[in-house]
């Protein structure tokens, strides 16, 4: 009998992602994962306690490769370039998009918590934001979140018009942007 294959980690997490990316999380079993590698569940539970753990890796790997994207400087300010990732990132992998932002997943909140206090803290050092409080830098954060959100979604599922290119996307994310510090700036002056 020829010896059994070993796979690692990271192979398993890679066809995971494969998967995943191209059917979904909740089609993603150990069976599948295993057949896709062409060798029994065993590797799998070796390396992983049991499909929420390995779920959970390939949900690292997605966050991964949205904050690289998210650090690739595509018209240098900084803000802008993350929300243009969060499109890309749509439209790449709009199967694990939907399914890590518009179903309720235990996922999220690791990344929620990372990202949020990352970006306050550069706010506060941008030349643009520097004189609002955390308080009005989360407020703004969180506006822009609630549009870039919604406009990823419909990269995601491909329901803009077909004009709407990603120029187009870009430029609207950015009036977007200057209007709701404009906004709150105006706010504050009216207080």
């Amino acid at each position: 009998m020829p010896p059994k294959k070993k796979y690692s980690r990271q192979q398993i997490v890679e066809t995971a992602f494969k998967l995943a990316k191209d059917n979904g999380f909740e089609n993603l079993t150990a069976r599948k994962v295993a057949d896709e590698l062409g060798s029994s569940v065993a590797p799998i539970y070796v390396s992983f306690d049991d499909i929420k753990d390995l779920k959970r890796a390939v949900a690292h790997k997605a966050f991964n490769i949205s904050r690289e994207m998210s650090k690739e400087e595509v018209t240098g300010d900084r803000f802008l370039d993350i929300g243009i990732a969060s499109l890309r990132f749509a439209k790449q992998y709009s199967k694990l998009f939907q399914e890590l932002v518009l179903k309720k997943n235990d996922y999220m909140e690791d990344y929620d918590q990372e990202l949020g206090d990352g970006i306050i803290e550069e706010m506060s050092d941008d030349s643009k934001l520097s004189d609002f409080t955390d308080e009005e830098l989360r407020m703004i954060l969180l506006k822009m979140r609630i549009f870039q959100l919604g406009l990823s979604v419909m990269v995601a599922n491909d329901i803009l018009p077909e004009d709407f290119d990603e120029e187009t996307q870009i430029e609207l994310l950015a009036s977007m942007g200057t209007d709701v510090i404009i906004g709150t700036r105006i706010n504050e002056e009216e207080k």
